[in-house]
């Protein structure tokens, strides 16, 4: 008989509501990504480095926008030391190979996949031992006081409990049921999330593995692009809150009997709410396509310059290496446009010869307020839940 690990709740009647309202704003995203628009590639470019920036930053692994994009780009940082670049683009391999086979027909996850996952993660360290399972006892501090606020279950239980882990992920991947709502991909996600940040299998990178293995099974739905999926960005905006849950729903140590229903609102919540961060981006997106255009005609500017300044007003910086790349354009012609959005103002230069990039100038800085001020908050699915959890963990 295998190992017993956190079960799927019961979901009730405001999760399940929580859950049509997201898979309509999904759709409604996946339909506007259908037909071709030039912010497309941008856009997605700057949602993975945010997702790889956020997934870090709960480690304590901190970079500026900027750096993130550069990760995604494969170019080099602007102010990241040695030590947090490594885990950035480990972060960045793992994530690159999660988008790229996760949603392939007849994909599932395995315990060997797990380990190389890991292996790509902390390649530069091996001191970490990348790639095996931990054999020996871990326990998670608190940074502020040093005290244990977690006990993962015994080394001996780990193979087994990944294995048993790893089959219910394929098991509820394939199954049916009239409770279409306990096994949605969004559950399912936090569900193998869950299981496998509690069983800690790793002597490091346990979180971000879990992560990791969340955005895979959403990645099998194949509503919206698993880049558009993921809720790291979300998470690391919400560390302490994401904690919390933990903290509350593991009790100290391996606790499977426990309720997982306050960590499945947790991540409906963070669904919902990137949900509508996306959606809120996509259009501020369209607007600020319409003003380029608007500018580049009143600067006589090539149709093409439109895309560095959209990069811009993303907060991404600017590089003639990157420009070339997305745009095809020749060294000199690539050069030239640079300078000349320099020249405007459009464009600010950082930077001598090989490390000299663009930020946005003060006209696009106005640009980007400008479209962004009339955003709206957003609708909070689960308004009395942070509340619920500070007063949980407070006692």
């Amino acid at each position: 008989m295998p190992p017993a690990i956190y079960t799927t709740p019961e979901p009730d009647a405001t999760d399940t509501e929580v859950i049509a309202e997201i898979r309509t704003m999904r759709e409604s995203l996946a339909d506007v990504l259908r037909v071709p628009r030039r912010w497309t590639g941008n856009l997605r470019r700057t949602t993975q480095a945010r997702a790889i920036k956020g997934s870090n930053s709960i480690e304590g692994y901190n970079v500026t926008d900027q750096d993130a994009v550069a990760a995604v780009d494969d170019e080099e940082p602007l102010t990241a030391d040695d030590r947090t670049w490594a885990e950035i683009l480990g972060y960045r391999r793992v994530m690159t190979y999660v988008l790229s086979i996760a949603s392939q027909t007849g994909f599932t996850p395995s315990s060997q996949m797990l380990g190389m996952l890991h292996f790509m993660l902390l390649e530069h360290d091996l001191d970490k031992s990348p790639g095996q399972f931990r054999t020996g006892p871990i326990y998670v501090r608190d940074s502020g006081n040093g005290e244990t606020v977690y006990e993962a279950p015994d080394a001996d239980l780990v193979p087994e409990l990944v294995d048993a882990l790893i089959e219910s992920v394929r098991r509820d991947s394939a199954r049916t049921s009239e409770n279409a709502t306990l096994l949605d991909p969004m559950v399912r996600a936090a569900m193998a999330h869950l299981n496998l940040v509690m069983i800690h299998p790793f002597r490091d990178g346990n979180g971000r593995m879990s992560r990791a293995l969340q955005t895979m099974v959403l990645a099998q739905d194949r509503v919206l692009e698993p880049t558009f999926s993921s809720v790291e960005e979300w998470l690391g905006n919400n560390t302490d809150d994401y904690y919390r849950v933990l903290a509350a729903t593991g009790q100290g140590s391996w606790h499977p009997e426990n309720d997982a229903s306050l960590w499945v609102k947790f991540n409906l919540r963070a669904h919902h709410m990137q949900a509508q961060t996306l959606r809120r981006r996509f259009r501020t997106a369209e607007e600020t396509w319409l003003r380029l255009d608007d500018l580049v005609r009143q600067h006589k500017l090539p149709d093409r310059a439109s895309d560095p300044l959209f990069d811009a007003t993303l907060g991404s910086r600017v590089t003639r290496a990157g420009y070339m790349k997305r745009s095809g354009l020749e060294e000199r012609t690539a050069s030239r446009d640079l300078v000349r959005l320099a020249e405007l103002g459009l464009l600010q230069p950082h930077g001598k010869t090989r490390a000299r990039h663009y930020l946005a100038g003060p006209e696009i800085d106005v640009l980007r307020s400008q479209v962004q001020r009339d955003r709206g908050r957003l609708d909070d699915p689960y308004p009395d839940l942070p509340g619920e959890l500070r007063k949980l963990t407070a006692s």
